[in-house]
C-alpha cells in the first residue's frame, strides 16, 4: 500500500521539475558557443564542396578543350559528403 500522503507527492514533483529547470538553465549554452557551433557546420558543408571544385577544375584543365564535367562531378560530391559530414555531427553533439 502506498503511505504516502498526496501533498508529500506533490511536494517531491515540485522539487524534482524545480531540479530539472534549474539543470536546463546551468547547461544552456552561450551565443558565442552557439555561433561556433553553426560556424562548424557551415565549414563541415562548405570544404568538400569547395575543394571538389578546385579539384575538378584542375582535372579539366589538365585535359584538352573545355570540359566541366570533373568540376560538377565532383561538387556534386563534395555536396553529399558535406551533407553526410553535418549529420554525423550533429547525432555526436
Amino acid at each position: 500500500m502506498n503511505t504516502q500522503n498526496p501533498h508529500d507527492k506533490l511536494k517531491h514533483r515540485v522539487e524534482q521539475q524545480a531540479q530539472r529547470i534549474h539543470k536546463a538553465e546551468s547547461e544552456r549554452s552561450s551565443l558565442l558557443a552557439q555561433t561556433v557551433f553553426i560556424g562548424t557546420l557551415g565549414l563541415l558543408f562548405v570544404v568538400p564542396m569547395v575543394a571538389g571544385a578546385f579539384i575538378g577544375a584542375w582535372i579539366d584543365h589538365q585535359s584538352s578543350g573545355y570540359s566541366a564535367s570533373w568540376t560538377l562531378n565532383l561538387v556534386v560530391l563534395g555536396t553529399l559528403l558535406g551533407g553526410i559530414n553535418v549529420c554525423l555531427f550533429i547525432r555526436r553533439h
